[in-house]
């Protein structure tokens, strides 16, 4: 299963989530699920399940109770996977912020060129300022 099959769960996403808080009992988030989304503990045992047979989960017996910790290499494989569809999609938004910015300087020489050619006798505000002047 992908990992973001294994995501798109709102059950395995709310399990996750407490396991991101530490390690829990079965029995902890057996109640957690039914009572919040009103499922069986068998449906609870086979989110658990997919959890643990796709990275997500790991399980520990401590006497009679089975206790369940988060997998760091779950998530890490979501972010990845994720980080793959982004980069694309990044190197496209600077494309497109570089034509963006690249065609706002195009407009303001446009307008400037403009209002120069329809007041040919004005003089530029910043003409005479001593940084604008030119070497001669």
């Amino acid at each position: 299963m992908h990992e973001f099959e294994v995501l798109a769960d709102a059950v395995r996403r709310r399990l996750l989530a407490v396991l991101a808080l530490g390690e829990q009992s079965a029995g902890i988030l057996t109640d957690i699920a039914r009572t919040e989304f009103g499922i069986s503990q068998p449906a609870v045992s086979q989110h658990l399940k997919v959890l643990r047979e796709n990275g997500f989960a790991t399980v520990r017996p401590d006497g009679p109770r089975r206790i369940y910790a988060l997998d760091p290499a779950g998530p890490d494989a979501a972010a990845r996977a994720l980080e793959a569809l982004r980069a694309p999609l990044a190197q496209r938004l600077d494309a497109l912020h570089t034509e963006v910015a690249r065609g706002q300087r195009e407009a303001k020489r446009a307008a400037g060129a403009a209002q120069r050619a329809e007041h040919p006798d004005r003089e530029h505000p910043d003409r005479d300022h001593p940084e604008n002047r030119s070497a001669s």
